[in-house]
């Protein structure tokens, strides 16, 4: 019986529920409805324009646009209106600076013929002139151009040399290494690097005390008497 009970109260609920969105959709129905006759019905007035006579912007308000304001604008209107525009023609034209700049920039766009002619002339003499100096430097770097050959094939030789005797030091000295120490060493060993420091300290002992004897035997010698002249 409880069950039965409990069913017939869920029942009532749903359909309670049921007509209360039923009366909300006709609300909301009837206020689109009277929004739309609203809207239909609206007269707005009709704005005070005055499409007969043309427009003329009044440059002390401060409402009329900066552009409109301009000497530009002025020559637009009284192109399209003419003397209907109010604005004095006198107005229009440039001033003094004005027509000085139109004049300066005809001159270097649109120059007379004699000028062009003048500054082609002087275009053609400068580019002559530009093209025989290349000419000149180029003859001379060919005139020197043996020299060069000579100069570069010289020091060519010379590396070469230099790299083979080079070559030929520090396998002589990887020799004397082999025999002072009974084995081979790697030329960045300590012990080679060592090696090689007291030779150079050597040879230079020895170059110089061959240098001191020669000056000793250049002073001992005598002094050769000048041959006489025959009489």
């Amino acid at each position: 019986m409880a069950v039965s009970m409990l069913c017939r109260r869920t029942a009532m609920l749903c359909r309670t529920l049921k007509g209360l969105s039923c009366s909300k959709t006709v609300l909301s129905a009837d206020s689109q409805s009277g929004l739309l006759l609203q809207t239909a019905s609206y007269n707005p007035r009709p704005l005070k324009l005055n499409l007969r006579g043309p427009y003329i912007p009044d440059k002390d308000s401060e409402k009329t646009p900066e552009w409109q304001k301009t000497g530009r604008y002025d020559r637009k209107l009284f192109g399209r209106y003419g003397s209907a525009s109010g604005i004095d023609p006198a107005s229009l034209w440039p001033s003094h600076e004005q027509l000085d700049k139109i004049v300066a920039e005809e001159n270097e766009w649109h120059p007379p013929l004699e000028v062009m002619l003048r500054n082609i002339e002087a275009r053609e003499k400068e580019e002559t002139g530009k093209r025989l100096a290349k000419e000149k430097l180029i003859a001379a770097n060919m005139a020197k151009m043996p020299k060069m050959i000579a100069d570069w094939r010289r020091e060519k030789r010379d590396t070469k040399s230099k790299l083979k005797e080079e070559k030929a030091r520090r396998a002589k000295l990887l020799a004397e290494a082999r025999e002072r120490f009974g084995y081979a060493v790697d030329p960045r060993s300590p012990k080679f690097l060592e090696m090689v420091a007291e030779l150079e300290k050597e040879d230079k002992k020895k170059k110089k005390l061959m240098k001191r004897r020669l000056k000793e035997e250049q002073a001992a010698a005598p002094a050769t008497p000048p041959a006489a002249s025959s009489s």
